[in-house]
């Protein structure tokens, strides 16, 4: 398939995904990135109540904290979302996990079935795509593509692994969210590091700072 062809097919594939209404539990709208064409695919959990105002994920405070860890390695939030694809696990709000006596204690994780009701839509992407680097960002998007215990045995390395029928590069990162504490003290905030380092010298990385850089005609 022609370059043509896979962007106007990654464009009618948003459309169908913004439509959809499969999982009665979800909160809606679907949110979703640019339909960029790119090597380098990020893959988040769900988005939280407030990038369903927004209308883009990672729009709000988790979202700034992933994007200044990635201005520290030469790309800045726009360009970022102008070049990068960016994907989840989910693509809607799953809605708040009910707390003692009606309070709420965070973001509720959404269920095996609705995690294989939006399967099918990462899927395609990733075979539209065939991305060279897969950066998946928390627990529950690392363990779609890599077994998954602790967070430190997978932080700060970089995998080579088949999906799909694609061999790629995966460099997992931890989840920025303000709650956790993991990425903010040791192990985490060294082993974050070392994550940021391997993406940085990815030629992935590198080809959309290079182009980044590049003035246009």
């Amino acid at each position: 398939m022609q370059r043509p062809e896979r962007q106007q097919q990654l464009i009618l594939h948003q459309q169908k995904l913004r439509a959809c209404h499969t999982c009665p539990d979800m909160q809606r709208p679907v949110i979703t990135g640019n339909p960029v064409l790119s090597h380098l695919l990020l893959v988040g959990q769900a988005p939280g109540i407030h990038e369903a105002e927004v209308r883009r994920p990672f729009g709000w405070t988790a979202g700034k904290t992933l994007f200044q860890w990635f201005s520290g390695i030469g790309l800045a939030e726009e360009s970022f979302r102008q070049q990068v694809y960016i994907s989840a696990v989910c693509r809607c709000f799953p809605g708040k996990k009910p707390g003692i006596q009606g309070r709420s204690t965070g973001d509720r994780v959404p269920t095996t079935e609705e995690i294989m009701n939006c399967s099918h839509w990462l899927r395609h992407e990733l075979e539209l795509l065939q991305p060279d680097l897969i950066l998946p960002v928390g627990k529950l998007a690392i363990s779609q593509f890599l077994p998954l215990k602790r967070l430190q045995d997978v932080i700060g390395q970089g995998f080579r692994c088949t999906v799909h029928g694609h061999e790629t590069d995966i460099i997992p990162l931890p989840h920025p969210s303000g709650a956790s504490t993991w990425h903010r003290m040791e192990p985490g905030k060294t082993l974050l590091a070392q994550a940021l380092t391997l993406i940085a010298r990815h030629p992935a990385w590198q080809a959309i700072q290079k182009n980044q850089q590049t003035p246009s005609a």
